[in-house]
């Protein structure tokens, strides 16, 4: 599996409040029962999103969780980035080490684009 776990969650999420017609903040408690992902761990991964400035949350009665702008603005990289880190993009997609121009793994052409 080249993406974690929480990565996987974190574009779930994503791509559910990109798919919302409502505007304003969303709450956690909402989203992790319509997608089954524990509330404590979804807000872990809202907190990188939060980190990144790819969300925005507010405390509160009428708090939760909002994209900061349009969805069709943010990539899956940034995402992935933001959870997973670069290293998916930077390192052998198998993990072989010394994978490169010189000793490329089966993949390195297609995954290097």
């Amino acid at each position: 599996m080249l993406l974690s776990k929480s990565c996987e969650y974190g574009l779930r999420a994503s791509l559910y409040l990109a798919s919302l017609d409502e505007d304003g903040y969303v709450s956690i408690g909402s989203i992790s029962d319509a997608l089954d992902i524990s509330f404590p761990y979804l807000t872990k991964i809202f907190q990188q999103l939060n980190k990144a400035g790819l969300l925005t949350s507010h405390r509160g009665p009428s708090g939760g969780v909002a994209l900061t702008c349009d969805p069709e603005a943010i990539s899956l990289y940034e995402i992935v980035v933001s959870i997973d880190g670069e290293a998916l993009f930077t390192e052998c997609v198998f993990g072989l080490p010394g994978c490169g121009e010189g000793a490329p793994c089966p993949l390195h052409d297609q995954w290097a684009d």
